[in-house]
């Protein structure tokens, strides 16, 4: 169901609803917006307006005081046509620049840089931060390396765009040589490079079925079945950073034990965390862009175990990769402060991680 359209008085006094229980995480009542909000309105024209507001749905009564607070319909009135969401904050924007430029100067793994921004957006938004790194099957494959670690057990490392790094373990049934592993890295390299780990998985097998019988060939042969696995996509633990949970726990709606065990499971659940946030819900014909910032409020999220959250996400990209970042806090959120500092985040990941290139 549309938003019925508010008048500019119903606007001003749903904003300041929202701001003031976003500070106090108490009901707001129309005294106290009387008394410290200069709108030019009796308490007695503001308690009109409230109840007005609260027979939209906009509000609602929590307890017998006078008090309102908002209802995930006012939320999602305000994000969408009230709030502005301004620069960010020059202290906010150097901590965000600091931390990742030393990741990139240290020339560190792309994994150091995920966890860094993860880091670094829980303590400025004071919620839960979460980054996924792109899928690595949309990944373009760069090149491949092969350890020996003994004559039938090889440790194969694949490069994927902007240091992203895949490492598997393989166990021969056949042994082979130095030489011989060193002949496959080449021909793996020539025929692949350049390729999505997708595009390999479906197609390795056409691509090296030319190849001359006497270069290692079993070695080969023992590549192209394990392709399945040696190119599939990173499992969810090594997709996920996550950071803030010790900032959300404090907040007060999750003062009560079944409140703190709800967050508890959603926070365990990697599996789900990654689906939820994966989700564009722009639809196919409208994929994700730079700069798109998804809010989804309580209930709107379609795990139950979120319906408490607010959920603020943007992707990221490297190349023509794709990942997400987020913060998921209560639904009693700065959401101008969080929309900018999470959209600024996002800009500089992709230029970091694409300069790794």
């Amino acid at each position: 169901m549309k938003n019925k359209e508010l008048t500019q008085r119903e606007r001003e006094v749903l904003g300041i609803v929202i701001q003031s229980y976003v500070v106090s995480a108490s009901p707001v009542g129309s005294r106290f917006i009387a008394r410290n909000f200069n709108l030019g309105l009796s308490d007695a024209t503001i308690r009109n307006v409230m109840a007005d507001l609260e027979d939209a749905g906009y509000i609602s009564q929590p307890h017998t005081s006078a008090g309102r607070v908002p209802t995930d319909k006012g939320y999602r009135y305000y994000v969408d046509l009230i709030m502005r969401v301004q620069r960010i904050d020059e202290v906010e924007k150097q901590r965000i620049d600091r931390n990742l430029r030393s990741c990139a100067t240290e020339r560190r793994d792309s994994s150091d840089v995920l966890l860094a921004a993860a880091k670094v957006l829980g303590r400025i938004s004071r919620q839960l931060s979460v980054v996924i790194s792109p899928r690595l099957s949309l990944g373009v494959f760069e090149r491949l390396d092969m350890m020996m670690l003994s004559s039938s057990r090889i440790m194969v490392v694949l490069s994927i765009q902007s240091l992203f790094v895949k490492t598997i373990v393989m166990e021969l049934d056949i042994e082979v040589s130095r030489g011989q592993i060193d002949q496959v890295v080449e021909l793996l390299n020539q025929r692949l490079s350049g390729l999505t780990l997708d595009e390999i998985r479906s197609s390795i097998g056409r691509r090296l079925a030319d190849c001359d019988a006497d270069t290692a060939k079993g070695l080969l042969d023992a590549v192209v079945r394990s392709a399945g696995s040696l190119f599939d996509e990173a499992p969810v633990l090594e997709r996920l950073y996550m950071s803030g949970t010790e900032y959300i726990v404090n907040q007060p709606e999750f003062d009560q034990p079944q409140k703190v065990r709800d967050l508890v499971c959603m926070l365990e659940d990697k599996q789900k965390m990654v689906g939820l946030l994966e989700r564009d819900g722009l639809g196919a014909q409208d994929p994700l862009r730079e700069g798109d910032i998804r809010i989804t409020i309580g209930k709107e999220n379609q795990a139950s175990t979120v319906e408490d959250f607010t959920v603020v996400s943007t992707p990221y990209f490297v190349g023509d990769t794709m990942g997400k970042l987020a913060v998921l806090g209560p639904k009693r959120m700065d959401y101008e402060r969080v929309v900018r500092v999470v959209n600024y985040m996002a800009g500089c990941l992709s230029t970091t991680l694409t300069e790794f290139n």
